[in-house]
């Protein structure tokens, strides 16, 4: 890294800034225990063993930085190969309230509950947390995933089927009252997408373990508290700016996401970002399917084709407005390893995909970084995680400090329009009070003997009135 900058932050021991110890004094938190906590891949997922209930119940569950609900499967499902009885624990509470959580792909209905919970590689003790029994699923559980539910990791504003139900994150802060913090690590980089699952991972839940990364440590502010949202000033292919405005990028939010899979790029940019790619690589001719995801391209598993491919970096905004760094993964995460065809051929696929709505940097991209999610201070930490490796060579990159005079002073839109219809809606109610707050000045201002003088049949009922009129 080069010398100087105020966006540098090493934090070897977690302990300054406000961040968690690496030991604690009450027992609570114990990082290294938490080293290698988590199992998957970044085709499907990286989950997390949680005992549920009394007597307890093992299940797996899928970390998700992506949405706010922790929900469990509550009956059989032929995708599933454990599922969680209520019946069976004496400590579970129903809440009697229905809830339905819709994904970028896939969706569960279920009853909202509490139970006691326990994280055997976690922090010690028991919580009582909020918990959906999932009893209907539609493209949520898929065949061959080994998680049996989700781990909503994101701020209760997403949390359904409203913001008052405490997140599962909120509960241990306030419970173990452990420092509003969290960190993770997937290990996942150049290994097959679909493989045996048993890649390796860290959640590091109440702050920094100082072995899972190398380097320093950059921060960017967290945008709004939702998502966790954060601004990206512009993309790079091969070391060449794709000069789009940054807007584009932004477009209409940009999350950190462990819960998807790829990285996700609006459909301008993506588009942009294949051009790039193609034009930079080494490869004349190469079939558009691929680029879609429709299509593994193969090659011989004596060669290496990350060689033909470009790097591909993300500028985000640091700390210091004025500056940025970049985040840059090598083709060994985005050209990604499937599956083999007889004994000669390696397949792979493209770890990019186009989005209508967002920019995501999912599990493609968190596969080269130590993310740190640091809710207390407001921002999202990236640090070069040392199992980012391929063949003994590191597959990511941050560098730092630039300078943010080539892009605008903000990027995002002022306006996040979470609920699109609830927008649309009170703009509508708006309107129509300010027309009858119109037409009620303009009667008052009429002078008396210009005013109709009712007679009994003169009566003005909802058939004829303005606000049943304007209401159709």
């Amino acid at each position: 890294l080069r010398p100087g900058g105020a966006s540098r932050q090493r934090d070897p021991s977690g302990g300054t800034d406000g961040l968690a110890l690496a030991s604690d004094p009450g027992g609570t938190l114990n990082f290294l225990a938490m080293v290698e906590n988590l199992q998957g891949d970044s085709g499907r997922g990286y989950y997390l063993e949680m005992l549920i209930g009394t007597p307890p119940q093992a299940l797996n569950i899928l970390v998700d930085t992506g949405s706010s609900n922790f929900a469990v499967a509550g009956v059989p499902d032929p995708d599933v190969t454990s599922y969680f009885n209520p019946e069976l624990s004496s400590t579970y509470r129903s809440q009697g309230i229905d809830v339905t959580v819709k994904y970028s792909q896939g969706s569960w209905t279920g009853v909202l509950g509490t139970d006691v919970i326990t994280i055997p590689k976690g922090i010690y003790g028991s919580y009582t947390i909020n918990i959906a029994t999932i009893l209907e699923s539609e493209n949520f559980f898929l065949p061959g995933v080994k998680w049996h539910g989700i781990l909503g990791l994101a701020y209760d504003a997403l949390a359904k089927p409203s913001s008052s139900v405490e997140t599962f994150f909120d509960s241990l802060v306030r419970q173990a009252k452990i420092p509003n913090i969290f960190s993770l690590q997937m290990c996942g980089a150049g290994l097959p997408v679909s493989g045996s699952g048993t890649n390796g991972g860290s959640l590091v839940l109440g702050g920094i373990e100082p072995s899972l990364y190398t380097g320093d440590i950059w921060y960017t502010p967290i945008k709004e508290e939702w998502y966790y949202q954060v601004e990206i000033l512009k993309l790079e292919v091969g070391g060449q700016n794709l000069q789009l405005d940054c807007r584009e990028y932004n477009a209409d939010k940009a999350i950190v996401d462990s819960g998807t899979t790829l990285l996700r790029l609006p459909e301008k940019v993506f588009s942009a970002v294949v051009q790039a790619i193609a034009r930079t690589s080494l490869i004349q001719e190469f079939s558009s399917g691929f680029w879609t995801g429709s299509q593994l391209a193969c090659w011989d598993k004596t060669e290496r084709p990350w060689s033909l491919f470009p790097k591909l970096s993300i500028y985000l905004r640091d700390e210091n407005s004025s500056r940025s760094f970049r985040i840059s993964i090598l083709p060994q995460l985005y050209i990604q390893p499937i599956l083999g065809i007889g004994e000669n051929l390696q397949c792979y696929r493209f770890g990019i995909s186009s989005s209508t709505n967002a920019l995501v940097i999912g599990a493609t991209v968190m596969e080269g970084f130590y993310v740190i999610f640091d809710r207390a201070q407001r921002r999202v930490g990236f640090a070069v995680s040392p199992c980012a490796e391929a063949d003994g060579s590191p597959v990511s990159e941050i560098e730092g400090p630039f300078t943010t005079a080539d892009v605008a002073s903000n990027c995002v839109s002022s306006v996040s329009f979470h609920e699109p219809v609830l927008w649309i809606a009170s703009y509508a109610l708006m309107s129509l009070c300010g027309v009858i707050l119109l037409v009620l000045i303009i009667l008052l201002l009429i002078p008396p003997r210009c005013q109709h003088r009712y007679t009994d049949n003169d009566v003005v009922n909802d058939e004829s009135s303005l606000v049943r009129h304007r209401w159709k």
